[in-house]
C-alpha cells in the first residue's frame, strides 16, 4: 500500500484533542478512537465505549425552538411535562436533528475520518512539537480496536517525522501490536487491576491478555509508560499495590508510570449521552494521602513514578 492509498484508510474518532500535555512527552495532539473493549466502571470517556456514534443533549442549552422535533424521522424528541427529552431506545443517532440545532445543545459524537484528514489536523501544530519534543498520540476507547486505521495512521505520521504515542488498555490481538510496533515511540499502557477476577468485576474482562501483550511489549524492546487509575473502592487496595510492585520487578525495563486519580467526569456524562443503564459508581477521589502512598511505595520499588506529590 503506498502513501496515497494509506491517507484513504478511513475510521472512527469522536475528538481530536490539541495542546494536549497529558498524553506523552510535550506538546501532544491526541486522537481519540471511538469503540473500546472494556467497559470500566470508573471510564472517563464512556461516550468512546460503543464504536457507534452517539447523540449529546445539553438540556441547558435548548432554547426551545421546536426545529429537532419536525426533523427527527422516529420522533425521539419528545416534550414530557414541558421538559425537553429524548427517547434513546427510538433515535438512531442519524444526526439529522443536530444539523437543525442553532443553540448546539445537540451534538452527534463520533465520526466517520480519513487518515489523510487527521494528519493534516495533526500537522498544524508541528512547530509545537518540534520546540516541546511532542508530537501525536493515539487514546481512546481504544485504537487497537481499529487495528488498519491504528495502522494506517501511525505510518503516515512517522512518515511526517513525528514522534507517535499509542495509548492502549491492552485487550487487543498481539498481532495488531506488531504491526505498529516499529511505528510507535511509547506506548501508555493502563495497567487497571493486577488480580484477575477484580479486573473482570471492574472492566467486564479479565487482564490475562492483557498481561501478556504487556511482557511482549516489554521483551520486544518497547519504551512503555505504564498508567495506573486509581479509584476508591475498586483498585486502591493494599493487595492491587503489592501486585504492581511484583509486575514492574518482573519488568524492569518499563521506563515510567503514573498515578492516574479518579474524577466525576464520567459519570456528569451520564445524562448527557442517555447512559443511565450504566451502572452508578458510588465513589469519590482518591486522597492526597493515597496518592503519596502509591507514589512513595512504588518509588521504593524502583519505580520512576512521574507524579509530583505537590
Amino acid at each position: 500500500m503506498n502513501n496515497a492509498d494509506f491517507n484513504t484508510v478511513t475510521g472512527r474518532i469522536f475528538d481530536i484533542q490539541r495542546f494536549s500535555i497529558h498524553d506523552g512527552p510535550g506538546i501532544r495532539t491526541t486522537v481519540f478512537f471511538k469503540g473500546c473493549p472494556l467497559n470500566c466502571l470508573w471510564c472517563h470517556n464512556p461516550e468512546s465505549i460503543n464504536a457507534t456514534p452517539m447523540l449529546s443533549f445539553l438540556p441547558d442549552k435548548c432554547i426551545g425552538c421546536g426545529y429537532c422535533f419536525k426533523v427527527c424521522p422516529t420522533g425521539a424528541h419528545q416534550m414530557v411535562d414541558d421538559k425537553h427529552i429524548i427517547d434513546r431506545a427510538k433515535c438512531n443517532s442519524c444526526g439529522i436533528c443536530t444539523e437543525e440545532c442553532y443553540a448546539k445543545a445537540l451534538e452527534l459524537v463520533g465520526k466517520t475520518v480519513t487518515v489523510g484528514e487527521v494528519v493534516e489536523e495533526v500537522l498544524a501544530d508541528v512547530e509545537f512539537y518540534k520546540t516541546s519534543d511532542g508530537g501525536m498520540t493515539l487514546s481512546g476507547g481504544e485504537p487497537l480496536a481499529q487495528p488498519v486505521f491504528c495502522h494506517a495512521l501511525l505510518t503516515q505520521a512517522k512518515a511526517q517525522k513525528l514522534h507517535c504515542c499509542v495509548d492502549t488498555c491492552g485487550q487487543a490481538s498481539w498481532g495488531s501490536f506488531e504491526k505498529i510496533l516499529s511505528l510507535t515511540d511509547l506506548f501508555l499502557f493502563d495497567v487497571k487491576e493486577t488480580d484477575p477476577h477484580r479486573h473482570k468485576k471492574n472492566t467486564g474482562i479479565d487482564n490475562v491478555l492483557i498481561q501478556e501483550n504487556l511482557k511482549k511489549l516489554h521483551d520486544a524492546g518497547a519504551t512503555i509508560w505504564i498508567r495506573i487509575p486509581l479509584i476508591p473502592g475498586c483498585n486502591d487496595s493494599e493487595d492491587n499495590l503489592q501486585g504492581m510492585v511484583k509486575l514492574f520487578k518482573k519488568l524492569p525495563n518499563i521506563q515510567a508510570a503514573t498515578i492516574m486519580p479518579y474524577h466525576k467526569l464520567g459519570q456528569s456524562k451520564i445524562d448527557r449521552f442517555g447512559l443511565e443503564t450504566r451502572p452508578v459508581l458510588e465513589t469519590h477521589p482518591p486522597s492526597q494521602q493515597t496518592i503519596s502512598q502509591w507514589i512513595n511505595t512504588l518509588g521504593l520499588a524502583g519505580v520512576n513514578v512521574l507524579n509530583s506529590e505537590g
